[in-house]
């Protein structure tokens, strides 16, 4: 790391370049092409797709998406007036010449009469597009919009609600991002006092986040991204971005404080907390990755659109970044900082690093004594609030939120508002049962069926379609009682797939299959929900092993996996609190309560993980550095804590406006996000990471850092917290006394850098250093393991696209990587350990040389 730092440095400008010509490579393509954002999925095997399948092999025209036109008399009046009827009908067939649109079913028709409501003041048309909400085109679904509401006058009220009309809504949300950008600035001005010392992290976010998002536009038209995945990507990828960037310039401006030259600074910044970006942005990365194993299309999407996000600013973190601090050197101080460092080049004696460190830590030092001192105290305050928080989360309950949550003032809300008065909530979301004949005599059997659901309590209505001669299909629009987010309506779904429809087919050929918008809805929540022990047992199992291979513990993986689930479940009750209860979302603009979206705790736990064991590593790394050096279990965990805990607090609070600047956007699923993430990094940077943690580890003692004998042989060697500094060597009484002679004016104990060189003596040679602290770079097995992950990462995709024809080169691809791990397995821990030896024994032979030779010279003499 030290190597690609003083490289950056001293090629800034190349290196800025290359960044510009990235950009502009990036975005000239973005621009020519575009996107190809599609919120398309299938669930193959789940009833309600084989109901859609069905019903679009044999019935394609009435495959497309239906939404519907809703017009209302303010007045006094009715729909059927001749003045209302001609102005409706001439608007409905406007509308039915559009592109896009297959037909337009009037409610003046001959089966129009169960449109119009009892009072006579509200009706809908129905519109069936060509395809379904995600394949149509946003300026035809635009035009719609447009066409029906040019019909609008005093007297006449026209909305539009349904899944196409909602998703053209969405795309006019306006993004905040700005509002966090500016948020995040004022803390980080605050922070550091200097201007450059704020804008240096938001450039370097915002770099990277530009490539970011567009990498992952050009990867929508290889691949099926959802139009969530790019504002999901930005909220990520824009709060850790600002948070690793001010890790580094935190260690240089440190490095700078203490005499460094801008180089060295920037230098060492990189080579202990560029290590630590570089560890948590994978940690990121590989719990995003896991979205992989769900095997959702759109989840995929997000996962894979976020990743490389986060990626993006890790790159970012660890080369734009030193170039940056290499055009603004010494100037990211503040004037006061700045002389200061001039006086004490000067001449003026000054306390060392670790004085100062511990200097400017003193108030977190306190509380890390108090924490210390009170560590059962402590961490039962701190279970006892996060048990607190997390109490609503054990009534989540999962789904997909209607129009009725829509912000109010949109066209989808006044829709639904609209229908529900005049027919009910059931009409915003009707059941669809798509019932196949395997031979006319089959038709009693349909009749029965008919009768039995119009029977089933939680039923407001069923009308049966007629059966097509050509492909024995009927088609029986069921409306509910309930609307299509209530639990009732759910549990009448189930009852019909159970109970009904079973009961009709008994003794027939007919096949009945209960699908719609809400059926589908469903489906995926319970798909969902059946997948995340598997999704969260992945995650929880590759965090720890990188946590073990990084701190060489048992107890500190597990500890954080512990913590990460605290976060979790604290973050989720807020989110069920917030949106599922309705506290607060109609003030937030975000429309009433409702289910939790059904996506939202794979995605979230999946971010979640990832930024909590940002701070899990931020945190420990420094409590291991510690303790390497001296075998201290409380020393190691004051120091930690005290030293790091302001700045995982600066940039938890950073990551709390942006993730919040994206509740404003009035967007309800991208809001759940947002409060969700919020919540749980504000848990985990004032209640985790500050109390609960260091007090457990005070609790656990030495067995904190507890790890098998055979264990401790096989896993690889990773630094993430540098080559540690050589002490200097102490200084004799006589020294200090003649320094405070010669100037007795000065205070404090002199820097290593002012002190004379004390040699050794020859009877007491240096022992020798152990092999993880040696100026050589060893080298690590998770290195030649790198390669192999991301090429067999590569085959496995490509051999899930391979069904363009190339699937066989992708499956041989896929085979090389795999026999390349299983060789992997035998061979590289064996060479690897072979090369650190061969570096110790270098680096030791000639120190050895180097200091018996003058006790030789000496003994000679």
């Amino acid at each position: 790391m030290s190597a690609l730092a003083r490289w950056c440095f001293r090629h800034r400008l190349l290196v800025v370049g290359i960044w510009a010509a990235v950009l502009v490579a990036l975005a000239v393509p973005y621009a020519t092409l575009g996107t190809h954002y599609s919120d398309e999925f299938s669930l193959p095997g789940l009833e309600s797709s084989k109901a859609q399948a069905r019903l679009q092999a044999s019935e394609p025209q009435q495959s497309g998406d239906s939404d519907q036109i809703v017009v209302h008399v303010r007045r006094d009046g009715s729909i059927r007036d001749a003045a209302v009827r001609q102005k409706v009908t001439s608007m409905l067939d406007r509308v039915a010449a559009l592109p896009s649109v297959t037909s337009v079913t009037s409610m003046y028709g001959p089966t129009g009469a169960p449109r119009i409501s009892k009072d006579g003041r509200t009706a809908y048309a129905t519109v069936t597009f060509d395809a379904q909400a995600e394949r149509i085109p946003a300026a035809d679904v635009t035009r719609v919009i447009d066409t029906a509401r040019a019909a609008r006058d005093a007297d006449l009220q026209v909305e539009l609600g349904g899944q196409a009309i909602s998703l053209a809504a969405e795309g006019k949300a306006q993004g905040t991002e700005a509002i966090g950008l500016v948020a995040a600035g004022i803390i980080l001005f605050v922070a550091f006092g200097s201007l450059l010392g704020m804008l240096l992290p938001l450039l370097v976010a915002i770099a990277a986040l530009g490539a970011g998002l567009l990498a992952v536009g050009l990867t929508s038209h290889v691949m099926t991204l959802g139009t969530d995945a790019p504002t999901v990507a930005a909220l990520i990828g824009l709060g850790v971005g600002i948070d690793y960037a001010l890790f580094i310039v935190t260690r240089h401006r440190t490095g700078l404080r203490n005499g460094l030259t801008p180089e060295e600074a920037a230098v060492r910044a990189l080579n202990t907390s560029g290590r630590a970006v570089v560890f948590a942005g994978l940690t990121v990365v590989t719990a995003l990755l896991g979205l992989l194993v769900l095997r959702i299309g759109p989840l995929t999407g997000m996962g894979i659109s976020a990743a490389t996000a986060v990626l993006a600013t890790v790159i970012a973190a660890v080369t734009l970044l030193p170039a940056l601090l290499g055009l603004f050197g010494g100037r990211l101080l503040n004037r006061r900082q700045r002389r200061a460092v001039a006086t004490r080049n000067a001449g003026t004696v000054h306390p060392p690093l670790n004085t100062q460190r511990h200097a400017t830590a003193r108030p977190r030092g306190r509380w890390a004594e108090r924490v210390e001192r009170h560590r059962t105290l402590f961490t039962l305050a701190a279970l006892l609030v996060v048990t607190v928080l997390s109490l609503p989360a054990l009534s989540l309950r999962l789904g997909t939120s209607d129009a009725g949550n829509d912000p109010k003032g949109t066209t989808t809300r006044a829709a639904y508002d609209l229908l529900v008065q005049g027919f009910g909530a059931g009409s915003n979301g009707p059941l669809v049962l798509v019932a196949q004949l395997g031979a006319p005599s089959d038709a009693p059997a349909l009749d029965r069926l008919v009768s039995a659901v119009r029977s089933t309590p939680g039923v407001a209505s069923a009308t049966p379609g007629p059966v097509t001669a050509a492909t024995g299909l009927s088609v029986i629009d069921v409306v509910p009682t309930g609307a299509p987010q209530d639990e009732a309506t759910s549990a009448l779904i189930t009852h019909l797939r159970e109970d009904v429809v079973p009961a009709a087919e008994l003794g027939s050929g007919l096949t009945v299959y209960v699908g719609g918008t809400t059926a589908a809805s469903g489906d995926l929540a319970d798909l969902l929900a059946g997948k995340l022990p598997l999704f969260l047992g992945v995650i929880v199992g590759l965090g720890c092993l990188l946590l073990m291979v990084a701190f060489r513990s048992v107890l500190v993986p597990l500890t954080a996996a512990v913590m990460n689930l605290l976060a979790s479940a604290a973050a989720f009750g807020v989110v069920v609190a917030v949106f599922q209860w309705g506290w607060g979302s109609e003030l937030l603009g975000l429309g009433k309560a409702g289910p939790v979206e059904a996506e939202l705790p794979v995605i979230m736990l999946a971010i979640l993980f990832g930024l909590s064991m940002d701070y899990q590593v931020f945190l420990v790394s420094r409590m291991h550095e510690e303790w390497e050096q001296t075998r201290d279990n409380h020393r190691a965990i004051r120091i930690g804590q005290s030293e790091t805990g302001r700045l995982i607090n600066a940039a938890a609070l950073i990551m709390i406006c942006v993730f919040t600047a994206f509740v404003l956007g009035g967007e309800r699923v991208i809001a759940e996000y947002g409060v969700g993430l919020a919540a749980a990094v504000a848990i985990d940077a004032f209640v985790l990471r500050t109390v609960l943690v260091p007090s457990l580890m005070h609790l656990l003692g030495r067995a904190n850092w507890w790890l098998p004998a055979w264990l401790e042989r096989i896993l690889p060697r990773v630094s993430i917290e540098g080559a540690p500094t050589r002490e200097p060597a102490p200084v004799s009484a006589r020294t200090v006394r003649a320094e405070r002679t010669a100037a007795p004016h000065l205070t404090g104990v002199a820097t290593a850098e002012s002190r004379p060189p004390v040699v050794p003596p020859p009877s007491r040679p240096e022992p020798p250093l152990r092999q993880d602290s040696t100026p050589g770079a060893p080298k690590s097995v998770a290195v030649a393991y790198l390669w192999w992950f991301f090429l067999g990462l590569f085959g496995m995709h490509h051999f899930y696209l391979g069904r363009t024809g190339r699937g066989l080169l992708y499956l041989c691809t896929l085979g090389i990587c795999g026999l390349g791990w299983l060789a992997d397995a035998l061979t590289l821990p064996r060479q690897v350990r072979s090369a650190n030896a061969r570096i110790v024994r270098q680096d030791i032979a000639p120190r050895a040389d180097a200091t018996v030779a003058p006790a030789l010279d000496d003994h000679v003499h």
